[in-house]
């Protein structure tokens, strides 16, 4: 059994913490102290081992000291003992059952209410005995009684409390480096430690441990006493044990999967295992002459935030405890009784949670949480989790029957809003809101519910149908203003029409539906447009959708943004074509990319003067404004499947006819549903746009030259023509973007990257043009431009098989270049021109440029985020971080050359 370095050390924190709590929650149950110790080691050895929360640290805890101590004044200790190994029967029991994840359906108001109930009479009883004094039977007798222990102080007990107190209080606010070094240590160890100092030291005369013999321990006995009240016992102690062991056990899984970076998987709790390991550990503890045993959500963090790893941490713990408990006795009968009853106190007192209680008056449970809490502290815990489940269903049932339906008039619009769930029992009210609708009115019924029964859908129809038979229009809309269902005629579009919006409020959606045709002609040459489906009204809906819904979202944000400037940083150039959204596919948000659009996705190369009816300057001066004045860190070239651009250089170059995309491309799309394809390409030159096209020849001549390099897809050749050229285009324009002085610059100092992407519209998938260097066209010099993951070979160069993507994706984030077992695609076949073979081969002359996505076995999709370090912020790490993730590495026959940049 190898044991990490990180869990010893885990194990000694935790050990640490848990030394005196288990003394101070035996003293407060007045169990014996070693019941305490016993009960510790045996959920760290035990349930450890057995439980199904590697992470997770078990031992007596405190929300069990209110409803122990009552069993050992009503039964005695013995016959406690015994309850607690019936409890953990019990526990085995409802784990073969397998109903662990039932316990999770406990309104969370409920349980939190539990806790605070029980911290309440915890912190009550203790401060009795922080006074001096004892503690009464219960909560309100602790209550009535304090007047009269304020009136007789004992000051040597009420000093060594006040010191663990402010010890406990202050340590975790130490400031500074020393400060920071020393919370290391446990508060409660510190606090217990300075106290016994204090008392030792001082001279102080209070009560102290007594730990007596381990031969005079007591164990379980035969149960004695009323049947139903050993059974409550067992129901208590099985129902407190088991609901917090479960829901700290969530806890410690949340914790885990927030860790930054995890360098080894920490599996999943398994919570029926979780539960029989925890009733293994209270009949174990039971058998023994130990206190219940549970999952305690304090040791549980410490164990996680001291970087445990496995299990191993929790039973070291456990191994610890018995150590302790046989040699450090003579130490352990130093340690003053105040010092453990405050210790106790605070953290009854830190039961009572702020943020839980914050939490539930924002989900309106106060009233649940507060009757929990009632009932918990003046009946008992049974009663008063009893009476919370009763609240929780009225409550439930409350906001089920109760809904609120108002009718509103706007500028001849009639809105009718319905607040909650639309059952029967509101149907009598729904239609007389409804009825007194004029006819013929345009409505807006806006459900705010997540149930809707039979009746009032029936309800709701057939008024929709009378309504519209009158000439009237109804649209029905959620909260959020997405519409459900519209009449157009006499067809009613289907809910089903919200089904493809899984990212933004979108309705320029078809379900998988076209179009047939193209909108009617009007007589006057315009075109005719719905009366529900015109752009005006989507753009008017879309906009009014995002100030009611987004807005309040990211409003934050953007003024954040307004005040401190935009600092991209990356310039992203990419397509007009309207099906490109690059929000969407490299998951950005405001102030994250700086992004230039035109046709084809072009940039113009420097030099050109101004006046020349082929210059364009706006390229460029987006280009330079991104390099020298936001001093973005990487610039990316994105084509994209099917576009009109290219297929209208195709066309213009006479070599339509040879083109299969005519028919279809690999998508079974026509290409010509491109915004330029087809007969309506301009000819070049006459237009605007067959001006603009010029700027893509350079593509074109790179596509017909049989000594440059192709590209490929990862896995397969391009599908036609249309398709090389898009993909062509990409390489082509990184070579000019190289030529502009502002990036040329920002190569040469090592400070901008760039990158090349190609996004297939029918595929939804992203692709990233790889090679190992990126080389300029004529130059003798390799110029490496950028990470190896993104950049391309530009020389010359005989094709060559592609590398998988796992490779790709550990290149970029500077990983050992990764293999996959997939099989290598054969070469592309030779240009059918002569290769001139006197000419020199370049060094570079057994590459190829290659596009790679990440669709290999070990590789993650594009699109999913990596996870990020707790110092980046998100949307502002590097592009790929949002488009790629790595795969672990593996060795490569060759490593890459050029530069490789860590993106993470």
């Amino acid at each position: 059994m190898h044991v990490r370095g990180v869990d010893v050390s885990a194990s000694i924190a935790v050990f640490l913490i848990a030394l005196p709590l288990s003394l101070g929650i035996a003293l407060a149950t007045s169990a014996p102290l070693q019941a305490g110790l016993v009960a510790a080691a045996v959920g760290g050895l035990v349930a450890g081992r057995l439980g199904g929360s590697p992470l997770q640290v078990s031992g007596p805890a405190a929300g069990l000291t209110l409803v122990t101590a009552d069993l050992i004044q009503r039964f005695g200790w013995r016959t406690t003992c015994a309850i607690t190994v019936l409890a953990g029967l019990a526990q085995l029991g409802l784990s073969l059952l397998r109903v662990a994840r039932s316990a999770l359906a406990v309104s969370p108001a409920i349980v939190h209410g539990m806790l605070a109930g029980i911290g309440v009479t915890i912190a009550l009883a203790q401060l009795h005995v922080v006074l001096g004094g004892t503690p009464q039977s219960s909560a309100v007798a602790n209550v009535l009684g304090l007047p009269a222990q304020l009136a007789d102080l004992h000051p040597a007990a009420l000093s060594v409390s006040l010191v663990t107190i402010a010890v406990l209080l202050l340590w975790p606010r130490l400031g500074g480096r020393i400060g920071h070094a020393l919370r290391k240590a446990p508060a409660a160890l510190v606090a217990v430690g300075a106290a016994t100092l204090l008392a030792v030291l001082g001279g102080i005369a209070v009560p102290r441990v007594e730990l007596p013999s381990w031969s005079s321990h007591a164990l379980p006995g035969l149960p004695e006493g009323p049947v139903l009240g050993i059974a409550t016992g067992v129901l208590t102690i099985t129902l407190v044990t088991s609901v917090q062991s479960l829901l700290s056990a969530v806890a410690v899984d949340k914790l885990v999967a927030a860790r930054p970076d995890p360098a080894t998987h920490v599996p999943r709790s398994d919570l029926d295992r979780e539960l029989a390991g925890q009733g293994a550990a209270n009949i174990v503890s039971g058998a023994l002459g130990g206190l219940p045993v549970a999952g305690v959500a304090v040791r549980s963090v410490a164990n996680v935030s001291a970087g445990a790893m496995s299990r191993h941490s929790t039973m070291l713990h456990g191994l610890w405890i018995v150590l302790a408990a046989l040699v450090l006795v003579p130490v352990l009968d130093l340690i003053p009784l105040p010092a453990l009853a405050a210790l106790v106190m605070v953290i009854g007192v830190q039961m009572v949670s702020i943020t839980r209680i914050r939490t539930v008056t924002r989900h309106r449970e106060a009233l649940v949480y507060a009757v929990t809490v009632s009932g918990v502290v003046l009946i008992g815990i049974l009663e008063g989790v009893a009476l919370g489940i009763l609240v929780a269903g009225g409550t439930a049932m409350h906001r089920l029957t109760h809904t609120r339906i108002t009718r509103e008039t706007e500028d001849g619009l009639q809105r009718v809003r319905v607040r909650g769930q639309l059952t029967f029992l509101a149907v009598p009210r729904l239609s007389r809101a409804l009825h007194q609708i004029p006819p013929g009115a345009r409505v807006v019924v806006e459900l705010d519910g997540s149930f809707m029964d039979h009746a009032a859908y029936e309800a709701l129809q057939d008024w929709q149908t009378a309504h519209t038979a009158r000439g009237g229009r109804v649209e029905m809309t959620g909260r959020a203003g997405v519409r459900i269902g519209e009449r157009s005629g006499r067809s009613v579009r289907s809910v089903r029409s919200t089904c493809c919006r899984p990212w933004t409020p979108w309705r320029n959606h078809h379900c998988g539906t076209h179009p047939a045709s193209a909108p009617e002609e009007t007589a006057g040459g315009g075109r005719a447009t719905g009366q529900t489906g015109g752009g005006g009204y989507q753009l008017a809906s879309g906009i009014s959708s995002f100030q009611r819904d987004t807005a309040p979202l990211v409003r934050e944000e953007l003024a954040r943004l307004a005040r401190e400037g935009q600092r991209p940083s990356q310039l992203f150039l990419t397509c007009s074509d309207s099906r490109v959204v690059t929000s969407m596919i490299t998951a950005s948000g405001p102030g994250d990319l700086f992004t230039v659009r035109n046709v084809g996705n072009l940039v113009p190369p420097p030099g050109r003067a101004s006046g020349d009816e082929s210059g364009d300057d706006s390229v460029a001066a987006a280009i330079e404004y991104a390099v020298d004045v936001l001093h973005v860190q990487s610039i990316t070239i994105c084509g994209h499947s099917g576009c009109g651009a290219m297929q209208a250089l195709l066309d213009a170059d006479g070599d339509a006819d040879d083109t299969p995309a005519a028919d279809g491309d690999s998508d079974g799309n026509a290409v010509g549903g491109g915004d330029w394809a087809g007969d309506g390409a301009p000819a070049a030159g006459t237009t605007p746009l067959g001006r603009w096209l010029r700027h893509g020849k350079p593509s074109l001549l790179r596509l017909r030259d049989g000594h440059r390099a192709g590209v490929r897809l990862a896995g397969r050749q391009p599908a036609d023509a249309v398709e090389q050229l898009c993909l062509t285009n990409v390489v082509q324009q990184l070579e000019h973007l190289r030529a502009h002085p502002s990036v040329a610059r920002g190569l040469a100092l090592g400070t901008l990257e760039l990158h090349g992407m190609y996004f297939h519209v029918g595929e939804a998938q992203a692709y990233l043009l790889t090679g190992d260097q990126v080389r300029g066209e004529g130059t003798e010099e390799a110029v490496a431009v950028g990470a190896v993951p993104t950049g391309a070979v530009m020389g010359d160069a005989v094709p060559r098989d592609a590398v998988p993507a796992e490779a790709v994706s550990s290149a970029h984030t500077g990983g050992a270049p990764a293999t996959s077992g997939a099989e290598p695609h054969s070469p592309r076949p030779p240009h059918p021109e002569a290769r001139d073979d006197s000419r020199p081969p370049r060094p570079d002359a057994d590459e190829d440029m290659r596009v790679e996505d990440t669709r290999g076995t070990d590789a993650r999709p594009l699109g999913r985020e990596p996870d990020r370090t707790p110092d980046q912020a998100p949307g502002r790490g590097h592009l790929f971080d949002r488009i790629t993730a790595s795969s672990p590495p593996t060795a490569q026959p060759s490593p890459p050359r050029g530069r490789v940049t860590h993106s993470n």
